[in-house]
């Protein structure tokens, strides 16, 4: 059989090099080549070496089109307005796409969206069976509590981390929204500083903490009079990522056009 060819965009970032060698050690797949922006320094470096690897005879390049015309998929952790753009590249190849990367704006989106009609896309905001299982523990966990439960929902990532609240926060918040038949960007509180007067009954509320090198913790917190139920995922590795997401490349070559979710790869829907 033949194996799977699979390539990264962001290929010279720590979750680039991490994937190339993920991918390199999974039966059934090999490294169809890597790509990074314009300018950037790894340009030209073999992609074995950069992944700690030795040497696999395929270079760090900058040319999308060329990098989804050799693979049968590709993953991409990049930047919002990279990613609706690799989006495009691959609806133009018709090769499948996984995507991880977080912060996502409405122009990103529609930009994913349109590419789905024509390509299988797997998105999530993290693509660890755990968080995947945490998701739909907070949806149940929600709908049984109902609001006499406050949900807090903390996460800490690495200093690194530029965007706030975490993909993965936010979609544990549209979860326990979704548990209590609620819309979320009603019930968010995204923020407190000051004087905020007392917490409104049904909010779901975030909080997030920077520092270190924390790969990412997530915290759902479910808090009532007498008691309070705690529901944590602790990522020690990135290496749950990059395994998910060669999971989810491997399952979308050959489906249908659309956008589908890790609770799709892994059967849990």
């Amino acid at each position: 059989m033949a194996q799977i060819a699979i390539g990264v965009t962001g290929c010279g970032g720590r979750m680039g090099r991490m994937l190339i060698a993920e991918i390199h050690g999974t039966e059934g797949c090999k490294v169809a080549g890597g790509i990074e922006a314009p300018g950037n320094a790894v340009l030209g470096r073999d992609l074995g070496e950069l992944a700690g690897l030795g040497a696999l005879g395929l270079v760090a390049g900058d040319d999308p089109a060329k990098l989804f015309a050799a693979a049968d998929a590709v993953v991409d952790f990049t930047a919002p307005a990279a990613t609706a753009s690799h989006a495009e590249a691959a609806a133009r190849a018709g090769t499948a796409l996984v995507i991880g990367t977080t912060g996502l704006e409405a122009a990103h989106e529609a930009a994913i969206l349109a590419a789905a009609k024509k390509i299988p896309i797997v998105r999530a905001p993290n693509m660890s069976l755990g968080v995947n299982l945490l998701l739909g523990l907070v949806r149940q966990t929600a709908a049984m509590l109902g609001d006499d439960y406050d949900i807090e929902i903390v996460e800490m990532h690495h200093r690194g981390k530029v965007d706030a609240p975490s993909g993965t926060a936010l979609a544990l918040g549209r979860e326990a929204a979704a548990g209590r038949g609620v819309d979320l960007a009603a019930k968010s509180q995204r923020a407190r500083d000051g004087i905020t007067g007392a917490r409104r009954r049904g909010d779901i509320g975030f909080a997030a903490l920077r520092g270190g090198d924390v790969v990412g913790d997530h915290v759902v917190i479910f808090a009532a009079d007498g008691e309070r139920i705690e529901l944590t995922h602790r990522a020690g590795s990135r290496r749950i990522f990059a395994r998910g997401a060669v999971r989810a490349a491997c399952w979308a070559v050959g489906r249908a056009p659309g956008l589908y979710g890790m609770t799709d790869v892994l059967g849990l829907v």
